[in-house]
């Protein structure tokens, strides 16, 4: 049978995500699905609304066969790895057959020729790519700006640069364009499809009259104690009131300050400049605004760090691996490049039992479905994250915090 692949964070699980999920398996043809989900923490750079655990049972309650865990060390890094090491494990399960992702183009026709174009990431492109960034822009900015020019100028290239630019900036374009791209670099037989992405764009606020709205505009809901009851399924909306219930979440980023201010203030500049993404000089910057804080809120610590050069996503990832302890050396290209060394299964529905004693049969890493009976190094940082979400629960448990070694798959 045909196994479509989904890659998702499910943050949490909406009515966007289930027609994106039916549409996926209608133009597949797929009879099973695969989601790689991110952990406990998110490609923004900030927790997830609720634990990995709860958002594997919202996506087997969808109808999702089989969820595997997309490690830490690429759920928290910019597209192109985020979407390298995802891609990468659905080539290496060895059962799937084809990837959906959603897009606000709607059609590989714009994506494909680009993709194919970029994945060879030539000289002159990362040149222009350092230059842009000279100049002031951020890197998404520069990526953007010097793949499409880049692209105008190549046999067979159409549109103008703005055109290019601005499919480029669209982020449901760009990270798909980076799973087509991590396809073609992995040389993979996964077939491609997109859905038109539909209903609120990723910063829109609520509608009324709506049943979609962005995971963005809903946490923002939750936060506020508004019920998202109109934009979820009724099984997600039960999954969210629980875990509220028993104190664990839904978290923020601020709920995060504690540990990071306690870590921030124990830290040389040294030690920071061995963080992941902590550049130019960042860490004095850091440490210099550290004491003229006359609250420590992790809003306000952005606040006063955000610039052109340094967006609030990339921060707020430089944040997380501050507080996760994530170095240079461990997260260097040459390391992540490698691709994931194991397969974490999160979750299974009942009937999807064959499917995971397949890919147990035909996966190319090994299949982890207990922490404990398995040691890898990128595994040993899934588990420190988890261990650090959970700590910001109102009054974690043992089961809370060690729930990776404690807790079987979940089973729906």
């Amino acid at each position: 049978m045909a196994t479509v692949g989904i890659i998702a964070e499910y943050n949490p699980l909406h009515n966007g995500h289930v027609h994106h999920f039916n549409e996926a398996k209608r133009i597949s043809g797929a009879e099973r699905s695969v989601v790689i989900m991110s952990g406990p923490f998110t490609q923004r750079g900030e927790p997830a609304a609720v634990s990995k655990r709860a958002r594997t049972e919202m996506a087997l309650h969808m109808g999702a066969d089989l969820v595997i865990e997309l490690p830490v060390a690429y759920a928290v890094q910019p597209a192109e790895w985020f979407a390298f090491g995802a891609v990468s494990l659905l080539e290496a399960t060895g059962v799937v057959d084809s990837l959906c992702f959603g897009s606000e183009a709607g059609t590989l026709g714009a994506l494909l020729p680009l993709a194919g174009f970029l994945a060879e990431e030539s000289s002159a492109l990362k040149e222009e790519i350092r230059a842009r960034m000279a100049l002031g822009a951020g890197f998404p900015a520069a990526y953007s700006a010097a793949a499409a020019a880049a692209w105008k100028g190549t046999p067979g290239g159409s549109g103008s640069p703005l055109d290019a630019e601005a499919l480029l900036r669209q982020p449901n374009n760009s990270l798909g364009l980076h799973y087509l791209i991590a396809l073609q670099r992995l040389g993979s037989a996964i077939t491609p499809f997109t859905v038109p992405r539909t209903g609120a764009g990723f910063h829109d606020p609520l509608q009324g009259g709506s049943s979609i709205a962005s995971a963005t505009a809903i946490r923002r809901l939750l936060q506020e104690g508004g019920s998202p009851a109109a934009y979820m399924p009724e099984y997600s909306v039960s999954i969210l009131e629980r875990e509220h219930a028993a104190g664990r979440g839904p978290l923020m980023l601020e709920d995060f300050r504690a540990p990071l201010r306690h870590v921030l203030s124990t830290r040389s500049a040294a030690e920071l400049r061995a963080v992941q993404d902590m550049n130019e000089g960042l860490e004095n910057r850091l440490l210099r605004i550290l004491p003229e804080l006359e609250k420590f809120t992790v809003a306000g610590l952005l606040q006063e760090l955000k610039s052109k050069r340094y967006t609030h996503t990339r921060l707020q990832r430089l944040l997380l691996h501050i507080l996760l302890n994530h170095s240079k050396e461990e997260m260097q290209p040459t390391a992540l490049v490698q691709g994931p060394g194991y397969i974490r299964v999160l979750g299974f529905r009942e009937n999807g039992r064959p499917l995971l004693k397949q890919m147990k049969q035909a996966a190319t890493l090994p299949v982890v479905t207990s922490a404990a009976r398995f040691s890898h190094p990128m595994l040993e940082r899934d588990l420190q994250a988890a261990a650090v979400f959970a700590g910001a629960f109102t009054d974690p448990l043992r089961s809370d915090l060690y729930s990776d070694y404690l807790e079987p798959p979940v089973r729906v």
